[in-house]
């Protein structure tokens, strides 16, 4: 059985809760969980690469245990969790290391990666998307709230945040759901009813939008830079369509495969 420890760090006096397993000395491969979720999104995966790996798997500002500023006192867009989440390498002394990104924890990485390609060993997106043509219809009422960010489209998408979402969003397209635990779901709900923790993520809904704007810099990282990449996509994905049409900004190293049935945005 692996060892993980369950550790903090101070990040400019932010404190933020990370999972680490594996051997130092052993290839760093930081683990970027995915919306509503935390790093223990990857409490099953990181015993299994816990003997190969050095395995780092922190909460980003807003979900699960790290501090969860006021929105006063916090601005929550994505460019300043990959701040938080650039410098909580930096004070680990993670000079190298491979990404394993999910979902939100997509465009976090994309944009350390962005900053930072000599640091870069390999990206595996999960259900990661890097292409306007990757959004599905599935985003259609935060793309509304995007044109016309009005206190209506907000409320429209507050859907996205109801405990029985989270739940579909575990059991969508899973053919036989009895073997859905229901421990992953229920963290995810619990760290969302947390005082101020919906407003926090309506207020990344809308500055998804920054992500779709930086979509031509990541694909000019992937074609310059050119990192070992391995797409894995769920094939019932209602958020990100899993088969990316053709296109000069996919990296030459890139595979794609289908895996089995994963949702969460």
């Amino acid at each position: 059985m692996a060892d993980i420890a369950y550790r903090t760090a101070d990040v400019d006096g932010l404190t933020v809760f990370y999972r680490e397993a594996g051997e130092p000395d052993a290839p760093t491969l930081v683990l970027l969980h995915g919306f509503p979720s935390a790093s223990h999104m990857f409490r099953e995966l990181i015993p299994l690469l816990a003997d190969r790996f050095h395995l780092v798997a922190p909460d980003l500002p807003g979900f699960g245990k790290p501090d969860m500023p006021a929105r006063g006192d916090f601005g929550y867009t994505f460019e300043h969790i990959a701040d938080v989440t650039d410098r909580l390498t930096e004070v680990l002394g993670l000079d190298r290391f491979a990404l394993y990104v999910f979902g939100y924890g997509a465009p976090v990485g994309f944009r350390i990666a962005t900053r930072h390609p000599q640091r870069i060993t390999a990206i595996i997106p999960r259900n990661g998307n890097a292409y306007t043509e990757g959004l599905s219809d599935g985003w259609n009422p935060v793309q509304a709230h995007w044109k016309d960010p009005s206190e209506a489209t907000r409320e429209a998408i507050r859907m996205f945040l109801e405990p029985q979402t989270t739940i579909w969003q575990y059991t969508h397209g899973v053919p036989d759901t009895v073997r859905v635990s229901p421990d992953g779901y229920g963290l995810d709900n619990y760290y969302l009813a947390r005082s101020g923790a919906d407003e926090i993520q309506l207020d990344l809904f809308l500055d998804y939008a920054s992500n779709v704007a930086l979509y031509p810099a990541f694909q000019e990282y992937f074609r310059t830079s050119r990192p070992p990449l391995l797409a894995v996509w769920g094939r019932n994905d209602p958020f990100f369509r899993p088969e990316p049409k053709p296109s000069s900004a996919t990296s030459p190293m890139l595979t794609s495969v289908s895996s089995t049935p994963v949702t969460s945005p």
